[in-house]
């Protein structure tokens, strides 16, 4: 490559010449297209994995960034009146039967269903016709929906979740009314027998009162009919409505068994020929006593698993306090002068560059730079750092933080529906639409299960009622059969014990409840979770490879050491800066900074290419001027520069004294070359190590994890950070691309490892992107290409955050495991109890209530268990 062809590509458009060739976009298509306006760059053998920087200097509009490609390829509905698993498998059935649909995801805990739409309906623009049509579908098969629309305003998204929880709140409390109701007519029943009870301590009961009434069967079957159409009537229709409409859920096993119990009664009291027990009327009752008990609980506890969110939405802010001030008070120190004045108007209002005023107590309701003020800020629900951050002029501040001590004066750095609290209660939203891959396994079993239990059921009335009575006579004895052992109503009660004991809710809820709470349970600590599928990832994770700057570095380089045959450091820096001076990558920023500490004037220049991973090039004062990698540089100026001057000048920038021994800090060494001298010098930049690096590390090994440093700096650098952390020689790998770190990854992948990648840059979001788990420090307020492409973001920007998340993953899928098997054994055990397997040889047998209370109790145990996984948050705090 000749200097003259960088120069062409540098001016190829002269009307051009002041365009900031700093103004990336996200280039994720074929770079042969770009040929014409870049000459020489690197890119990875499958691009289509990576997030590349480019420029593109012919056209001005950007790419759409993943975040809104998935926005547009994606529809959002909220549904309602799903009950079990049953009708999760149904609403997911309705919409997968959409040729426009590509995937579905239905959470009944969120009451959402995401819907991925097909590449050809996403071009034509018609999302949401689609999301229209599929919620009118789904609306008229008895799931009541409405589109959610995207994107749209912060306050508006919080005032729809409040809304949503007030009326979770108001059909709780409906559910409390429904309860006392049912247990008083439980009650009620029950009380028929005290009498028996009370003679058998002594206290006989005279003929004629109150409880001898109670005794009556007309009465009992009042009673059982005010339970049917008073608490259990909306139960028993949206029971039968359901089976109608070919999707039967839990409720359509509930409403048959009580009716069935109810009919058998009234048969049984119509024809005293029958000679059956009139008093089965108390069976109807308690059935739905324990059933509407057993909800109401449910719901309570998925209210409390839904509070973090709320908590999480509590950290918004909708109103803000505009400034209103002129141009002189606006340049001063003072927090608010006399001429300025202040408005409430709606955080979503506020703009980029408009001044909001803070007061002690508040929450900062934007992304921002503090103008004037100073106090401290408490940022633990950001980043789960329990100390607060003293703040002052020049220093950044996060929406959702509490402003403690003074008032602030902060000029907005996004508008309000953008700030990263805005994003993070987006993202969490997303993360709990997302199904692990275990859910799957859930699904299949729980689609067919209420068809199951009913042929179940079935089998069990066709059984005892044809041979079980006469291979076993004895069970005519027991309790169920009737003080006449009649085989018909022993056959009819377990028939109603099985369709009443089994529980497709425990089943429906065992993945969606754990990974509801762990995603929330990771926003409270800092850890931004993608989804439940991530969740699941991570916790098979065994090998954690590592970038090293920014990374196990704390990313805030400086310059150290300057070194040049030809120039003075002055002259070294005062070009490395001009060139880095649009870049954002800490080793640019350190030079700019070590530029602007020596007061250097840094001269314009007329264009920059950057190669992530290598360097950058740009016109300096007439001459091209590279800043990069040792090879990099040389390649572009070889003719000019023999290997021997350049060993020399890195061994000079290596062995300069610095503040610090190479034990706490690396050296990375960056060489500059000018057209027509060749390499003129290198710059050493001095980065410390995290205080959390040789900790996390040991303890990521503690747990069995394999940790592995992958890193573009020189080896001997990467091999003295190794050393300190405590990873060894073997697992160090140095002097790469970002295009070489994928092909570690999938070489990793490929030989059946599970592999986790945590890093900061843009150089390390093809990593982040192809690993099975890409993990990104989040050190600025704004996110950046590694956040982007990454599935987990540690918010607190801090490493031992690897470990929390960690930490976080193998609890939610040991709950999720749990869940699992409780639903499945309970289902497996209690279904042929219920049908009377213990009858024959011990004499055992359940009742429908018996039945409906275990129903009950199987729900509320996996919504309180997985309830415990906050436990887990506990012991972090």
């Amino acid at each position: 490559m000749t200097t003259d062809l960088l120069r062409l590509s540098l001016s190829s458009q002269p009307r051009k010449l002041g365009y900031s060739f700093g103004n990336f976009h996200q280039f994720q298509s074929n770079p042969l297209l770009c040929r014409s306006q870049f000459v020489h760059l690197r890119f990875p053998r499958n691009p289509n994995r990576i997030i590349s920087k480019a420029v593109d200097i012919g056209t001005t509009s950007s790419p759409l960034s993943q975040q809104q490609r998935r926005s547009e390829s994606s529809v959002l509905l909220d549904v309602t009146g799903m009950m079990c698993a049953g009708c999760v498998s149904r609403v997911k059935s309705i919409l997968s039967a959409d040729d426009r649909v590509e995937s579905v995801v239905v959470n009944i805990f969120t009451e959402s269903a995401a819907v991925k739409l097909k590449p050809e309906f996403v071009s034509a623009g018609i999302p949401s016709n689609v999301a229209d049509d599929l919620a009118r579908r789904l609306t008229d098969c008895g799931f009541p929906t409405t589109r959610r629309v995207l994107g749209s305003g912060i306050s508006e998204n919080v005032r729809k979740w409040k809304e949503m929880s007030e009326k979770k709140e108001a059909l709780l409390a409906s559910s409390r009314n429904r309860v006392v109701f049912a247990w008083t007519l439980v009650a009620l029943c029950c009380g028929s027998h005290a009498s028996h009870v009370l003679h058998s301590l002594g206290i006989h009961v005279v003929h004629g009162s109150f409880w001898d009434i109670l005794h009556s069967s007309y009465v009992k079957s009042g009673l059982a009919v005010g339970a049917l159409l008073g608490p259990g009537r909306g139960l028993l229709f949206d029971g039968f409505k359901a089976f109608a409409r070919g999707s039967p859920n839990m409720n359509s096993l509930v409403g048959f068994g009580s009716v069935a119990a109810f009919i058998i009664s009234a048969v049984a009291l119509l024809n005293p020929g029958l000679a059956w027990d009139a008093s089965f009327f108390d069976e109807p009752v308690m059935l739905l006593g324990f059933v509407l008990l057993g909800r109401s609980l449910e719901e309570r506890a998925r209210i409390r698993a839904s509070s973090d969110m709320n908590e999480l939405l509590s950290m918004v802010s909708t109103q803000s306090r505009l400034v209103i001030s002129s141009e002189s008070d606006s340049s001063s120190n003072t927090v608010l002068s006399i001429d300025s004045f202040c408005i409430e108007v709606p955080t979503d209002d506020i703009r980029t560059g408009d001044d909001v005023l803070v007061l002690p107590g508040e929450k900062i309701p934007i992304d921002g730079k503090v103008l004037a003020g100073r106090s401290v800020v408490d940022e633990s629900m950001l980043t789960g750092e329990s100390l607060p951050v003293f703040k002052e002029k020049g220093q950044t501040v996060s929406a959702g933080t509490i402003n403690w001590d003074g008032p602030l004066r902060i000029e907005a750095s996004s508008s309000g529906s953008k700030s990263m609290i805005s994003k993070i209660v987006h993202m969490v939203e997303d993360a709990q639409g997302r199904e692990a891959p275990i859910q799957r396994l859930a699904d299949s079993i729980a689609g067919p299960f209420v068809y199951t239990v009913m042929t179940l059921s079935a089998a069990t009335f066709a059984f005892w009622y044809s041979c079980g009575t006469h291979l076993f006579p004895d069970v005519l004895l027991n309790d169920i059969a009737g003080p006449d052992g009649d085989p018909l109503l022993l056959s009819l009660k377990l028939a109603i014990d099985v369709l009443v004991v089994s529980c497709p809710c425990a089943l429906g809820l065992a993945t969606p409840t754990a990974i509801l709470v762990g995603t929330s349970l990771g926003a409270k600590q800092g850890l931004l979770i993608r989804g439940g599928d991530v969740l699941e990832f991570l916790s098979n994770i065994d090998i954690i490879a590592l970038d090293k700057t920014g990374t196990l570095t704390e990313g805030k380089p400086a310059v150290s050491a300057v070194a040049s045959s030809i120039y003075e450091e002055e002259e070294i820096i005062r070009i490395a800066a001009a060139v880095e001076k649009t870049a954002s990558h800490p080793i640019a920023k350190a030079i700019v900074n070590r530029a602007e500490s020596m007061n250097l004037t840094i001269p314009s220049t007329r264009g920059q290419l950057t190669e992530p991973g290598f360097g950058s090039l740009a016109e300096v004062n007439g001459r091209l001027v590279a800043v990069g990698s040792r090879e990099w540089v040389h390649e572009h100026f070889q003719w000019r520069t023999n290997l021997a001057d350049m060993m020399n000048l890195e061994s000079s920038v290596i062995h300069q004294p610095s503040r610090k021994s190479l034990v706490n800090h690396s050296k990375t060494v960056v060489y500059v070359g000018r057209e027509g001298e060749g390499v003129i010098g290198s710059i050493a930049i001095s980065d410390n190590l995290r205080v959390d690096a040789k900790s996390t590390i040991s303890r990521l090994q503690q747990k069995g994890i394999k940790t592995i440093l992958l890193s573009g700096d020189r080896e001997e650098a990467v091999a003295t950070v190794a050393t300190t952390v405590g990873i060894g020689s073997e697992s160090i790998k140095a002097s790469l691309t970002p295009e070489s770190k994928s092909g570690v990854i999938s070489s990793l992948q490929a030989s059946g490892h599970h592999v986790a990648m945590v890093g900061d840059g843009i150089n390390d979001a093809p990593s982040l992107a192809l690993a099975d788990v890409g993990i990104a420090l989040q050190n600025e307020v704004q996110e950046n290409a590694a956040s982007d492409a990454a599935s987990i973001i540690l918010l607190g920007n801090r490493l031992s955050q690897v470990v929390d998340a960690l930490d976080l993953a193998q609890a939610t899928m040991r709950k999720v495991h749990q869940n699992l098997s409780w639903a499945v054994a309970y289902n497996v055990v209690a279904i042929p109890l219920a049908a009377g397997v213990l009858l024959p040889h011990f004499d055992v047998a359940m009742t429908p209530s018996l039945s409906g209370g275990l129903m009950a109790l199987s729900s509320i145990f996996v919504v309180t268990n997985s309830l415990l996984l906050r436990l887990h948050g506990s012991s972090k705090n």
